[in-house]
């Protein structure tokens, strides 16, 4: 990886790991979400064009051959659609070989462009959009800060695969505590089944130290789901997802247990194995707390 002008920390979606990462935005437009921590130490901002041509110009000398670019920071799509369409052209040319553009979206990132302007961005080579939904519970959404309803994030995810986007979708089990497992699992269902991704990624909620989430766990105001509880969960939005042909990841290093499979071809047997797991915990080798995370 070349030494790009990166300002610092960056984060990817973990299938971009072997992408080329180009930072085109600073930080995250709306940096309030009570779970986040990623972005705190930074102010938004879309970086001018001429640190942007530094970056390519260097990236393109030692990595000529790269296939794959993420376009971070949290959510690239904020820039300008002008802006957006002269960067992915400049990229396309200064990477021969280059086979997608992918970026983070926030909700209101979709719905602040028109449908034209989004169909004009896909078509010029940004493939693939990660939308974090979190989860289809309004009064999760409202007490985590998320800034949209979920009518909004449905909107916004039917905009994006109207457009020809691949959209990816993460939800964080556990986002509504103890006291709204059940809720959480069953909106989320119907939240994903009208948005209809096509890839889905679970993650489950581990407190990062500082953000208001975490101070609500210190006062008591939030209880944590345990091992068991997150499965049920996750068992309870599975039974009632409808997807066409989803690829679903729960892989994640805060997982207690790895899944995968296509939903939904593979969700009764996903649905089973949770079930054999709930009745006979001690079969099965659910990651250690201390392990989350690694």
């Amino acid at each position: 990886m070349p030494e790009l002008n990166y300002d610092l920390p960056l984060f990817r979606p973990p299938s971009e790991a072997y992408s080329l990462i180009l930072q085109v935005t600073i930080g995250c437009s709306h940096n309030a979400c009570a779970f986040c921590g990623m972005y705190k130490t930074k102010k938004f901002r879309v970086k001018e064009w001429s640190e942007i041509e530094v970056d390519i110009t260097l990236a393109a000398r030692e990595m000529r051959h790269a296939r794959r670019i993420f376009l971070a920071d949290g959510n690239a799509l904020a820039m300008s659609t002008s802006g957006m369409l002269h960067l992915l052209g400049r990229l396309y040319r200064a990477f021969p070989f280059l086979e997608r553009v992918s970026a983070y979206a926030g909700p209101k990132d979709i719905l602040n462009k028109s449908g034209e302007e989004l169909r004009e961005i896909r078509q010029a080579g940004l493939e693939i959009l990660y939308l974090g939904v979190e989860s289809g519970n309004e009064e999760i959404l409202r007490q985590m800060y998320k800034g949209v309803a979920p009518e909004e994030m449905i909107e916004a995810g039917q905009k994006a695969i109207q457009a020809g986007f691949k959209l990816s979708v993460t939800v964080i089990n556990g986002l509504g505590g103890r006291a709204m497992l059940r809720e959480h699992a069953l909106d989320t269902a119907r939240l994903l089944s009208q948005i209809d991704p096509h890839y889905l990624g679970l993650l489950t909620l581990m407190p990062v130290p500082g953000t208001v989430l975490e101070k609500r766990i210190t006062r008591g105001e939030f209880e944590l789901p345990g091992p068991l509880e997150i499965l049920a969960e996750i068992k309870l939005m599975l039974e009632n997802m409808q997807l066409s042909n989803c690829i679903f990841r729960c892989n994640h290093a805060s997982n207690y247990l790895p899944l995968k499979g296509t939903l939904s071809k593979d969700q009764a047997a996903l649905v089973t194995l949770l079930e054999n797991v709930l009745k006979n915990p001690a079969q099965y080798r659910l990651k250690p707390e201390f392990l989350r995370g690694l």
